[in-house]
């Protein structure tokens, strides 16, 4: 199977999907960085290359910066999904792409299902709720939207390894408490887009850690985690705030837990619970 990721090598996902890449899976890749929103750059090189599958890991994911760069979270978000998707049919190409809990509204306490009423409260949501929408508009039957959230890796920068280093140096944090979803494992979602990749799954899929937890028990399970472990010398204190008292430029959903248990029939294997992989994850830094 010839597989081309877009995304930097360097990204958490893409990091994670070359460390899991499956034995019979055959990398494409081209001479320097391709720039997702350069259309001609991209359908040449997808054209020589003649992928089977594109795994679309790239994305603009400065969620508060997208409010004020809107031009920019466009062209990645949905601009360059449009570019992948005219590929895709040109090649006859399975793509998959990687999309966000924040295509959905604040939520109202129960999980999000995949044909969940769908109403963006930011700009990064709406850009990716309108790159889903091309791919069902334009590749039905040959594209997979894969919905996910509160993504880490021992790789890159993302909320866990901020929080170590806050901890570290200062003892003390203050972490949201009531914004609800589910922390994931860049490598359990590496996994599955694998397997979704070699079962060829058409249609719209979430994956997650299984179970929830508000950004405070994220970030009290991690100081707990790393406590054991001897990645902090020191009990950490975790406060918890509310969304007024720690506002941002974008608004964010205030419970965007994704229903799990379709995606896990249809792959035929399931998430661990997230705290169960955040300790998994934390041994890779010991």
């Amino acid at each position: 199977m010839n597989v081309f990721i877009t995304g930097s090598a360097s990204g958490q996902l893409h990091w994670e999907l070359l460390r899991t890449q499956p034995a019979h899976v055959n990398l494409l890749t081209v001479a320097e960085r391709l720039d997702i929103t350069d259309r001609e750059r991209v359908l040449s090189e997808l054209r020589q290359l003649a992928p089977d599958v594109i795994i679309n890991a790239a994305a603009y994911t400065a969620v508060d910066k997208a409010e004020t760069e809107q031009e920019m979270a466009a062209a990645v978000n949905t601009d360059a999904v449009e570019t992948l998707s005219i590929a895709a049919s040109e090649l006859n190409a399975h793509l998959i792409h990687v999309s966000t809990d924040f295509v959905f509204g604040k939520g109202d306490g129960s999980p999000f299902v995949e044909n969940s009423d769908v109403d963006p409260v930011s700009v990064y949501g709406k850009t990716k709720l309108a790159g889903e929408r091309i791919l069902a508009e334009n590749n039905p039957d040959s594209s997979l939207v894969v919905r996910t959230a509160w993504v880490y890796s021992s790789h890159g920068a993302n909320f866990v390894k901020t929080m170590l280093r806050l901890m570290k140096e200062r003892g003390e944090v203050g972490v949201i408490a009531d914004q609800i979803g589910s922390p994931t494992w860049a490598n359990s979602l590496a996994r599955a887009l694998w397997v979704a990749a070699e079962k060829r799954s058409a249609g719209v899929m979430h994956w997650t850690g299984a179970g929830a937890a508000s950004w405070y028990d994220f970030a009290v399970a991690i100081a707990e985690e790393a406590r054991s472990m001897g990645l902090l010398e020191a009990d950490a204190t975790v406060n918890p705030l509310t969304t007024e008292q720690y506002p941002t430029p974008a608004a964010r959903p205030h419970y965007s837990v994704l229903e799990l248990t379709h995606t896990w029939e249809r792959l035929g294997i399931k998430s661990a619970h997230w705290r169960e992989d955040l300790r998994t994850m934390l041994k890779e830094l010991m």
